[in-house]
């Protein structure tokens, strides 16, 4: 009876030592397929141990051979964010650009490239389609930093993951659009079109 007593608490203080585990994903479906010609689709995966969050990308039929700017997006206040689709096409040129997913999706608040935790959008690391239109992106970066830029610059006080939508973006610049589709300023529409959604949810 000692020794199972013994076990049960060793049990207990070993299971309170281990850091919290939680896990985000997103099924990322095509946006654009009209423009794009393609039809992405894959994963995107937020997990979090104590205080290392990873982000994992897996998509294929990208367009192909090209940098694409991926991020996270969603709304200052909280509000649960969407992935956009033709009923946002206000302008009715069968585009949704970026502004126009800014009703039900949010701003673009965390970049998926080198140096998440920078929250810096503007940047020349984001990941390669391969001449497939495979795209693989994984990086690990600290919580505390994310939630630290997060909250000086946007007053954030915490991700809540489950809240926001990930896309991608970008088509090749030989892909004509019209000059109705809105973009950054200072940035090309074919950047910045969004590509791909996913809605992220806890899994676990």
């Amino acid at each position: 009876m000692r020794h199972l007593s013994l076990f049960v608490a060793l049990v207990i203080i070993f299971s309170c030592g281990q850091p919290e585990m939680k896990t985000y994903r997103a099924d990322i479906t095509s946006l654009n397929s009209s423009i794009t010609g393609t039809n992405p689709s894959g994963t995107a995966t937020l997990h979090i141990k104590g205080d290392s969050l990873t982000i994992t990308v897996d998509v294929s039929e990208l367009p192909p051979d090209m940098m694409h700017l991926q991020h996270y997006h969603g709304f200052l206040d909280g509000k649960d964010a969407t992935c956009a689709s033709l009923v946002q096409d206000t302008n009715n040129d069968g585009i949704v650009d970026l502004i126009e997913t800014e009703t039900v999706s949010g701003v673009t608040l965390v970049p998926f490239h080198d140096d998440p935790a920078s929250l810096k959008i503007k940047h020349d690391t984001y990941p390669m389609a391969d001449a497939q239109g495979n795209l693989s992106y994984k990086k690990s970066l600290l919580l505390s930093d994310l939630k630290k830029n997060l909250q000086e610059t946007h007053n954030i006080a915490e991700p809540m993951f489950g809240r926001r939508v990930v896309y991608i973006h970008g088509i090749s610049p030989a892909d004509s659009l019209p000059e109705s589709v809105q973009s950054l300023p200072d940035v090309p529409a074919h950047v910045t079109l969004p590509i791909a959604c996913g809605e992220l949810q806890f899994v676990k």
